[in-house]
């Protein structure tokens, strides 16, 4: 748990350098494969590619929510609207884990005698998507986060569908991962808010965004997981060649390439070269850019090659190949985070979150190492599928925290902080829906 927690932590807050979908994505990913890395199940190594795809994918659809006004919610000087921010937070968290959960326990469920009908599935999300987001936004009006984009409507009804598809079709195991991976979610980006806000009323400076972001992934590792952890699985199904070489395709060359367009474009890092005050800014533009572009072609041929040699071999090498993996596609992000921000052109300081990324890694390194690399992993007593009975008494501590979390940032407000009011208090108060 705590290795999935630092790796998705880790990556997902590299993800605020890319943003949306696709940085989601390659976080949910690496997220992903911690889970199958020290789960030392051989019979998931074998489909390694694919699982992670759909770790990948079901993590990335929450990349299209916007919550940076919903944060500024949470700042406000008043209980009512800061809870109202610490509660849709939870919510916007909850998606993201509970569709990234689901996409990877259906994964881990599916055998040779029971697949998922994805073409069911997927369209089955898409026209949820679309229901829930036509009644609740544009007939009802319910909005979240005016005047921003209103797509966490889509998230829930997509969530919605899957929760009722995996119900309704037998998959409690991956309803199970789907509940733990949301609420560690929803809670992380709640709490990750809350020392962000603490942060910043401190007057501590510091990237306490970013701590956010970690939190959330942490959290959100944490709760899925346990559930994977804690659930006895069927025999998974044989692997797939072509599924497995489509998933690494996508995982190991669409998902970084699309990154890089977006991360490297020109004018950002024309931004980026001012910021740091290079005078031969084209020269470092273009030196970015190729040594972005030079790492994604190494990495992605050696990942073939890679895949080929151990396709076939014994479960001790490809327990090795996936360690090594890991870790390898967790720098990989960093790496990459590390040339969007400039990281090689500036002194090293604490007062930068991204000065730690290294040291967490090791630190998940460490941890990996000390838990015997997968070997020692313990075998559910029971059979646990459906979100237990514990499960609400942990919703209900949530909920309980989400309220703690306005109480106190209320009862410790500076009034020097900016924040945002969803419902306006003061009279000739211009409202930001406006």
């Amino acid at each position: 748990m705590l290795l999935t927690g630092l790796i998705l932590g880790l990556t997902w807050a590299v993800r605020g350098h890319f943003g949306h979908e696709w940085g989601a994505a390659w976080a949910g990913g690496a997220g992903g494969l911690a889970v199958l890395v020290a789960s030392g199940h051989i019979g998931w190594f074998r489909r390694l590619p694919t699982l992670v795809a759909m770790s990948a994918i079901g993590w990335g659809v929450g990349g299209m929510m916007s919550y940076g006004i919903v944060i500024g919610y949470c700042r406000a000087d008043t209980f009512n609207n800061s809870l109202y921010g610490y509660a849709m937070l939870a919510v916007i968290g909850g998606l993201y884990g509970f569709i990234g959960g689901g996409f990877l326990g259906l994964g881990l469920e599916t055998s040779d005698d029971k697949k998922p009908d994805w073409f069911l599935l997927i369209s089955g999300m898409v026209a949820g998507g679309c229901l829930f987001w036509g009644i609740v936004i544009y007939q009802l009006e319910w909005l979240m986060t005016p005047p921003r984009s209103e797509a966490w409507a889509l998230c829930a009804g997509a969530a919605i569908a899957l929760a009722w598809y995996s119900y309704r079709e037998g998959f409690h195991r991956a309803l199970r991962v789907a509940a733990f991976a949301g609420l560690g979610s929803g809670f992380g980006f709640a709490i990750g808010n809350f020392f962000q806000t603490m942060g910043v009323i401190s007057g501590v400076s510091y990237n306490w965004w970013n701590v956010m972001e970690f939190t959330l992934g942490f959290c959100g590792g944490l709760g899925m997981s346990y559930a994977v952890s804690t659930t006895r699985w069927s025999e998974p199904a044989k692997p797939s060649g072509l599924a497995n070489w489509l998933a690494l395709a996508f995982v190991i060359v669409l998902l970084p390439w699309t990154n890089f367009l977006k991360a490297f474009e020109s004018e950002k890092l024309m931004r980026l070269a001012e910021g740091l005050h290079i005078e031969d800014f084209e020269h470092f533009v273009f030196r970015q850019q190729m040594l972005g572009l030079s790492i994604l072609v190494v990495v992605a041929i050696g990942a073939c090659i890679n895949w080929k040699w151990h396709e076939k071999r014994n479960d001790q090498s490809l327990r090795r190949l996936g360690s090594f993996v890991l870790f390898a596609y967790t720098l990989y992000s960093v790496i990459f985070g590390f040339l969007v921000k400039g990281f090689f052109y500036r002194e090293l300081s604490i007062e930068n979150s991204d000065t730690l990324y290294l040291p967490i890694l090791f630190i998940a390194g460490a941890v990996w190492f000390l838990s015997g690399r997968g070997m020692l992993k313990a075998e559910p007593t029971r059979e646990l599928s459906m979100p237990s009975a514990r499960f609400g008494g942990l919703v209900a501590i949530v909920l309980a925290a989400v309220v703690v979390f306005a109480a106190a940032t209320v009862f410790l407000h500076d009034d020097k902080i900016e924040f945002h009011e969803r419902f306006p208090v003061r009279e000739g108060f211009e409202s930001t829906e406006s």
